[in-house]
């Protein structure tokens, strides 16, 4: 059990970077309260100080440490000013609320301007929310500006002495989590093999496959966190091959199931899987010297071996190479061997960010700014003494959203937490009444917490943050059930406040985003397909690869953007159907992307009249839904494939499986058509003569992509 957890850590965060910012942010936490208890300063002011050190741990997040510690400098200087000003405004009401709101303003228009603007926005505004909480004076602004001081210093001294970021280490940590992902794939390919392809084997073997994809958008989240920009180019894209050849292993590993197999062939394959699965499984700092193993070697030859008449698991022969030798370049990188690379990519310059400028971010902020209004008047009618809280949640809100659909889920979000963390922290706060020790405990673990889920789950992070805050009012010797109820109804006036805000005032609807993304994806397809037909014509060597991951990263924000529409909170079922259609077709779409850049070679389809005419009704219908996500008014069709599948009559198992995933590619730039009501019409089929065929040979097909890994449900 132990093993099972360690390893799913691992997946779920790469190289332990979640891990790492938690621990610091408790062990600052428990570094400033240790200095200012010795220094006799009083518990509001030791609260001021674990503040800072929490709150720089969750937001310093500067890739290099020197610009780490320009931050943490700038950030005492914007946290001196909030703190002075929430003072002072406590002092002379309503000027708290007018400054908590124009603080608002100022700290989401910050976020444009990358990890600094984001540290000082989120530093600012809640240390200002922090001193509402403690009620400061404007007598305590010295000792105050001491804690800030202690706190910054005590989170430096972890981040660049007990804790520093290790690269290496965590590259290895990050090769683990790939390699656990890794070898569970052949495990649950061993599997399906050895039982023929039962129904349960097949479901661990999608489960696998949707794990390991997963690891892999999380690597390349996480890779510029752990090595350099170059180096982090480079694995993502080796990274990508690898899962493309895991891809193409578990479906010749179902192809093979469904073959009649000869016990000696399912034997020999099974033993080549296990072969396989030992390399895998090797530590991964063993990993750049296995393509000098007998194994490796073994793989290769019988997965390159060339014949006339093919055997029975061939094709899954090929696949193991294909894996192996994709891996072993992935490590390699991984080693900082980039011997095998003609070209490795320069990384990109940062563009020059506008200080005034009408975007989203400027829109977002101008909508906080209203709802914060909203919300301190709301928050007043509530409780006098607590509107602040109501203010807090319109500001959590509006982070990170770009359309009123995805306010409002994030707002049910917070609410739904917040709504648990109230009785969790009425819990806690009755089971440690009387001991300081067990509060403060329990206090760091709920930050440990908030601190690992705050990428990852706005209800939890809720939860723990509420739940923080009963234990808290507990150690400050003013919990009550009445004060969380207090928090749970201003909670809900922000929630509603930010709502109403971003509804109203320069709303942008979810299906405007969606056309946008939708857009976005339509036109990485395009520049994909017609670099396909480069390649695959001979005229360019490029790296489509590199392509089809572009498209991956433009579904995902779609992912993000259709959240509104599929998320149960909608209750129009139409809607819902909508969502999961459109989100479904462009992933498929992305599938069979991928599968092209994993099969596709230079010149493989250069004598194939069938190309030019499947890449020109496919360009063709791309533009069609471009012009109709983009409003245009002229009614256009897109031209429907006629005759037989163009894979059926190809030269050689390779190509029949490039055309037959471009026309299931067309195919589905169709059904995404039907989503915006783009009719279709038969094109003209074009006959060409086949030049030859070896006799007997079938058609190879891709299974349906309702039988193929694909993380949503279908409608």
């Amino acid at each position: 059990m132990i093993a099972t957890a360690l390893d799913r850590l691992r997946a779920s965060d790469p190289g332990l970077v979640r891990v790492r910012s938690a621990a610091s942010a408790v062990l600052g936490i428990g570094i400033a309260a240790g200095a200012l208890v010795a220094l006799g300063q009083p518990l509001t002011v030791v609260l001021v100080g674990a503040i800072a050190a929490m709150m720089s741990a969750f937001t310093v997040t500067d890739p290099e440490p020197g610009q780490q510690a320009v931050t943490l400098a700038l950030g005492f200087a914007v946290g001196a000013a909030a703190l002075t000003a929430a003072s002072l405004g406590q002092a002379a009401p309503p000027l708290d609320g007018i400054v908590f709101v124009l603080l608002i303003f100022v700290a989401v228009y910050a976020q444009r301007f990358g990890p600094r603007g984001i540290a000082l926005g989120s530093l600012a505004f809640f240390l200002f929310f922090f001193a509402m909480f403690l009620q400061t004076r404007v007598g305590q602004v010295p000792v105050l500006l001491l804690a800030l001081a202690v706190g910054l210093g005590a989170n430096a001294l972890v981040r660049f002495a007990f804790l520093p970021r290790r690269p290496e280490r965590e590259l290895l940590s990050v090769r683990r989590a790939f390699r656990a992902r890794l070898g569970a794939v052949v495990r649950a390919a061993i599997a399906h093999l050895a039982s023929g392809g039962s129904a349960r084997s097949d479901k661990q073997l999608r489960r696998a496959g949707d794990r390991l994809h997963e690891c892999v958008l999380l690597i390349e989240d996480t890779a510029e966190d752990v090595i350099d920009p170059a180096a982090a180019a480079l694995l993502r894209r080796r990274a990508i091959e690898v899962e493309l050849a895991v891809q193409w292993l578990t479906i010749t590993t179902r192809r093979t199931c469904a073959d009649t197999l000869d016990e000696a062939v399912r034997d020999d394959l099974l033993a080549r899987l296990r072969r396989l699965g030992t390399l895998i499984e090797r530590d991964p700092r063993e990993l750049p010297v296995i393509s000098e193993t007998d194994e490796f070697s073994k793989l290769l030859v019988e997965g390159s071996r060339l014949s006339d008449q093919p055997r029975p698991g061939d094709e899954l022969r090929r696949a193991m190479a294909e894996l192996a030798l994709a891996d072993v370049n992935a490590q390699r990188i991984a080693e900082r061997d980039y011997s095998a690379e003609t070209e490795p990519p320069e990384p990109e310059e940062a563009e020059r960010t506008r200080v005034f400028a009408w975007d989203n971010r400027t829109r977002s902020a101008l909508q906080a700014v209203i709802g914060g209004g909203l919300a301190v008047v709301g928050g007043e009618l509530v409780s006098p003494q607590r509107w602040y809280w109501a203010v807090l949640t319109v500001f959590v809100v509006f982070v990170g959203t770009s359309s009123a659909g995805a306010t409002l889920v994030k707002g049910a979000r917070r609410f739904a937490g917040t709504l648990v963390g109230i009785f969790a922290g009425a819990l806690c706060a009755l089971l440690v009444t009387g001991s300081t020790t067990a509060t403060i405990v329990l206090i760091l673990v709920c930050v440990f917490g908030t601190a690992f889920v705050a990428r990852v789950s706005q209800t939890a992070m809720a939860f723990f943050i509420t739940t923080t805050l009963g234990l808290l009012y507990s150690l400050l010797g003013t919990f009550s059930l009445e004060v969380l109820g207090v928090r749970l109804a201003e909670t809900a006036v922000g929630a509603l406040a930010g709502i109403l805000a971003a509804v109203v005032i320069v709303p942008v609807r979810t299906r405007s985003v969606l056309l946008e993304d939708v857009a976005a994806a339509l036109e990485d397809l395009r520049e994909f397909v017609v670099q396909a037909d480069a390649l695959l014509t001979g005229r360019e060597n490029v790296n489509v690869i590199e392509l089809s991951r572009q498209l991956d990263r433009a579904v995902e924000r779609l992912r993000a953007t259709v959240e509104p529409l599929t998320h149960p909170i909608n209750l129009r079922g139409a809607r819902r159907d909508y969502g999961w259609y459109v989100l479904n077709t462009l992933e498929a779409i992305a599938f069979r992307a991928r599968n092209i850049a994993a099969r596709a070679q230079p010149g493989l389809l250069a004598l194939d009249g069938r190309l030019p005419a499947l890449i020109e009704r496919l360009t063709g219908n791309i533009d069609v839904l471009l012009e109709v996500v983009g409003g245009g008014t002229e009614q256009r069709a897109l031209a429907e494939a006629g005759g037989a599948p163009p894979g059926d009559l190809a030269d050689s198992a390779q190509a029949r499986t490039v055309l037959s995933s471009l026309g299931k590619l067309d195919e589905a730039v169709l059904a995404l058509g039907r989503a915006f009501d783009v009719e279709t019409s038969a094109a003209q089929s074009v006959q060409v003569r086949r030049r030859t065929h070896p006799s007997g040979a079938a058609a190879d097909n891709i299974p349906d992509t309702r039988t193929e890994p694909v993380s949503r449900r279908t409608l």
